[in-house]
C-alpha cells in the first residue's frame, strides 16, 4: 500500500490507527503491504500508512504538535503499528519521532523502549541473559580498536562476526579460525561495532523463527542455507519450510524471549544447540514472514484491536472527537 497525496489539507475524520514505516522512496516489503492492508480492510478511512519524511514535530505554544510537510496539525492516532526496522533507527531521527507519538499519548507496537532493547543485538544479549535464557557466548567493545580487539580474544576456534546492527544476514560472516579473523581485522568497515559470537556448530546453515505477537506462538519457519554456508536467510539464497507446532520447546523459548525485550510482536530466531535444545540468536522488532504464514497478518490485526479496546475501556488514550485536520 502506498500513502495518498498528503500534501494539501483537508477537513476529515482523523486516522485512529497508523502504520508508520521508512522514509520514501523505500518501497515497502511484501508482509508490511500485506498487513497494511488488513489494516485499511479493518479500519477503512480511520487507518493511514505514514513515512517517517512526511512527519514535522515539535512544540508550539506549550503543547506537542504534529504537522505534515504542507503544514497541516495532525492527532496523535491511537495506536501506531511500527514497520520502521529497529536496526537502522537513530536517536536523533526515528527514535525521536517515535517518543515524541508516545508522549502525545499513542500506543505503539511496539513500543521506544522495546525497539531500543531490539536494535543493537547486545543490547539484546543483555536483556535476554538477564532473563535467564540461553544466548551463544559474544563479546563486543565499545571504542577499542578493532584489530585490538580480535588480538585479544584469544580464542582458536570458529567464531561468528557480525555488525551489532546488521540485518537480513548481511554484515555476517564465519571466521574457522583467530588466524583468519585477525588477517582480515583491518579489512572490516567500522561505521558499528562488530560482535564476536560462540559458532553453534550444530545448528550451522540452520536457524529457526518464531513468530509471536501478544505472547502467544502464532508461526513458525525453519531457514536452511542451500550452499552449506552459516547464514539461512532468504536474502541469501535460503530456503524455508513453515513448521509451526514441531518445536513446541523454541516456541517457548521464543514467547519468553519476545517477553524480555516487552516486545508486542517479534521474530524470534534460534540457533539448535541440539535436536531438542535451542539458544537464541536474535530477535527482530519487526519481522518478515512468508506468504504462506497465514496466522500472522489475522494476529497482528487482532493486536491492534486489543489496543484500540484497551484504549476505549479507559487505559491511556487521547479523544479522537470533533473535526481535526487530516489529510487525503
Amino acid at each position: 500500500m502506498q500513502p495518498q497525496d498528503r500534501t494539501r489539507p483537508v477537513i476529515a475524520a482523523p486516522a485512529r490507527v497508523w502504520m508508520l514505516v521508512r522514509q520514501q522512496p523505500t518501497a515497502l516489503r511484501r508482509s508490511t503491504r500485506e498487513l497494511a492492508d488488513a489494516l485499511a480492510d479493518a479500519h477503512g478511512d480511520r487507518f493511514a500508512v505514514w513515512h517517517t519524511d512526511e512527519l514535522l514535530f515539535g512544540v508550539q505554544g506549550g503543547r506537542l504538535v504534529l504537522r505534515t510537510l504542507g503544514g497541516a496539525e495532525l492527532p496523535a492516532p491511537d495506536v501506531v503499528c511500527v514497520r520502521q526496522v529497529a536496526g537502522p533507527m537513530r536517536d536523533d531521527r526515528e527514535v525521536t519521532l517515535l517518543r515524541h507519538l508516545e508522549r502525545m499519548g499513542s500506543t505503539l507496537v511496539n513500543g521506544v523502549g522495546a525497539h531500543l532493547n531490539s536494535r543493537n543485538k547486545i543490547w539484546q544479549l543483555q536483556e535476554l541473559a538477564l532473563a535467564g535464557l540461553p544466548v551463544p557466548d559474544t563479546l563486543s567493545y565499545a571504542t577499542a580498536p578493532l584489530e585490538g580487539v580480535v588480538h585479544s580474544l584469544g580464542t582458536e576456534g570458529a567464531c561468528v562476526v557480525k555488525t551489532v546492527s546488521g540485518s537480513k544476514g548481511t554484515q555476517v560472516f564465519l571466521a574457522p579460525d583467530a588466524r583468519m579473523l585477525r588477517a582480515v581485522a583491518g579489512s572490516l568497515q567500522q561505521d558499528v561495532p562488530f560482535l564476536f559470537q560462540e559458532h553453534v556448530a550444530h545448528s550451522h546453515g540452520r536457524t529457526l523463527r518464531v513468530i509471536v505477537v501478544d505472547g502467544e506462538p502464532v508461526d513458525a519457519v525453519l531457514h536452511t542455507s542451500d550452499d552449506g554456508g552459516l547464514t539461512a536467510n532468504i536474502a541469501k539464497g535460503g530456503s524455508a519450510a513453515l513448521c509451526r507446532g514441531r518445536y513446541p520447546r523454541a516456541e517457548a523459548l521464543a514467547v519468553d524471549a519476545a517477553r524480555a525485550l516487552g516486545l508486542d510482536i517479534a521474530g524470534v530466531d534460534l540457533l539448535f544447540a541440539s535436536e531438542d535444545t535451542y539458544t537464541v540468536c536474535e530477535v527482530n522488532a519487526v519481522p518478515g514472514w512468508r506468504p504462506a504464514m497465514d496466522a500472522v497478518v489475522p494476529a497482528i490485526t487482532a493486536c491492534v484491536n486489543r489496543r484500540l479496546a484497551a484504549r476505549a475501556g479507559g487505559v491511556g488514550g487521547n479523544s479522537m472527537d470533533g473535526p481535526v485536520r487530516a489529510l487525503r
